[in-house]
């Protein structure tokens, strides 16, 4: 391996995702000399597998769904169908934009870009195109992948994951998708909105199992409306081929047939065989563990994004990489509370959340001191126009803070914004009812609530 001794770079980024990026182009604009090297396009799996093409197709949903129920409105439209063809292309296009501007946007900041495979190689040092590429600290970045199970080989064919979901060239006549988290309701509800009968089975008792159950049920009462099937509590067991699509057997003996079985069930870590082991990396099943400023046990290194047991979210990533380049250029730094990261499901309807959950309030602060509140977006004017419903509820410690906001109805993820700030500043009801929300928005819902909560309801009963 031939070493390039002619530079020694302050930063060396394995990844050029969500976390990677981020800490380059921070580091870089902090006066640091930053290498980041990937091994396939700069943005990861956010950027073309994961965040911008499934709101895309989301979005490409809610356009059908509205022509289809455009009369609602008074407005004559006729929906004639998807071209399928088109909406990747729209897709493509979007991802295509931001990733030009991506590409730029390193550029500008002077980082040192290579494409190609890297392996670990010393606590100091990334082998890529048969260089070695040193640096005084190394971060890992190297993202994740699509899970399976044991035995659930994903083939691409008929089998598949969410990558290859992201480019099927037909809508599917019917989908089974295996997990009801994040991924498997975003795509049932858009391959729902392009016409495709969908069966979703999650082995837990609720769809989107992380969030509060108010939000679960709320969601899995609005997914029963639409036609979106659903099958909870009972685990999988096998998959085999049919004559023209796959059946899935439950560990009950319950059986569903589909066309396509699109396996959700989460993303793992990319870190075999990477070096980071050898390199005294610490790991846990995949995992490289961290501390709270993301420190591996290794000194010159530090891990961020997917790779790390934390929440897999692109905006968690950016933090990260945000947080670990301000280290590095000395400035003072303060650990992410993960609590109050603002998660959003863009389904349809959107369920969006900050905070922890009534469950996680009454093991913290014990149940009677545990205050909650629910505001119906029925109340809510401008949700009433466009004719989503759904619900605001407040987790609050009783006369303190409110520690838990969660929503659920179309355009949430809009409103998440707010109620992120309401609970980092430990926000009391009374102060936020103070503020005063523009009329008719969706976000007086979240002033109402509060309203509510602070004795003062308005548009809401006692």
């Amino acid at each position: 391996m031939a070493n390039d001794a002619s530079t020694v770079f302050d930063l060396v980024i394995l990844g050029g995702g969500s976390g990677g990026y981020a800490a380059a182009l921070r580091a870089a604009q902090l006066g640091l000399d930053v290498a980041l090297i990937e091994k396939n396009k700069l943005g990861g799996t956010c950027l073309h597998q994961g965040c911008i093409p499934t709101k895309a197709l989301l979005h490409a949903g809610e356009i059908a769904d509205q022509a289809r129920e455009s009369e609602q409105f008074g407005v004559k439209a006729t929906f004639e169908g998807i071209d399928i063809a088109a909406v990747l292309k729209y897709k493509d296009d979007v991802i295509s934009g931001l990733y030009k501007g991506l590409q730029g946007l390193v550029a500008s900041r002077k980082v040192t870009y290579i494409e190609g495979e890297g392996r670990l190689s010393s606590p100091t040092s990334v082998d890529v195109n048969g260089q070695r590429i040193e640096g005084r600290h190394v971060l890992l970045a190297t993202g994740s992948v699509p899970r399976s199970l044991p035995g659930l080989t994903i083939d691409g064919n008929r089998i598949i994951s969410s990558d290859h979901a992201l480019v099927l060239d037909r809508v599917p006549k019917s989908a089974i998708i295996l997990g009801g988290g994040v991924i498997g309701v975003e795509f049932a509800s858009a391959w729902k909105s392009f016409g495709t009968d969908v069966t979703i089975v999650e082995g837990l008792p609720h769809l989107v199992p992380v969030e509060d159950e108010n939000s679960s049920k709320l969601l899995e009462r609005a997914f029963r409306k639409r036609g979106i099937k659903f099958n909870l509590g009972t685990f999988f067991q096998s998959a085999e081929y049919t004559a023209d699509g796959v059946k899935v057997t439950l560990a009950d003996g319950k059986t569903f047939e589909g066309e396509v079985l699109l396996v959700a069930i989460g993303r793992g870590p990319v870190s075999q065989n990477l070096g980071y082991e050898e390199q005294g990396v610490a790991i846990d099943r995949g995992y490289v563990l961290v501390d709270e400023y993301m420190r591996t046990n290794v000194p010159t290194i530090s891990a961020v994004g997917d790779l790390v047991p934390t929440l897999q979210l692109a905006h968690v990533g950016f933090a990260e990489g945000i947080l670990v380049a301000e280290r590095l250029a000395g400035l003072k730094t303060v650990p992410i509370d993960y609590d109050g990261v603002p998660r959003v499901t863009y389904c349809h309807p959107e369920v969006a959340s900050v905070g922890i959950t009534e469950a996680k309030a009454k093991e913290v602060y014990g149940a009677d001191k545990v205050v909650t509140l629910k505001y119906n977006l029925a109340g809510n004017g401008r949700s009433k126009i466009l004719k989503t419903s759904g619900e605001v509820k407040l987790v609050q410690v009783r006369d303190g803070a409110v520690v838990g906001v969660h929503m659920v109805g179309d355009r949430m993820g809009e409103q998440v914004g707010e109620a992120q700030l309401i609970y980092n500043w430990e926000a009391l009801p009374a102060e936020v009812a103070q503020l005063i929300h523009a009329h008719p928005t969706q976000s007086e819902a979240l002033g109402e609530a509060h309203l509510a909560l602070a004795g003062k309801p308005l548009h809401s009963h006692d």
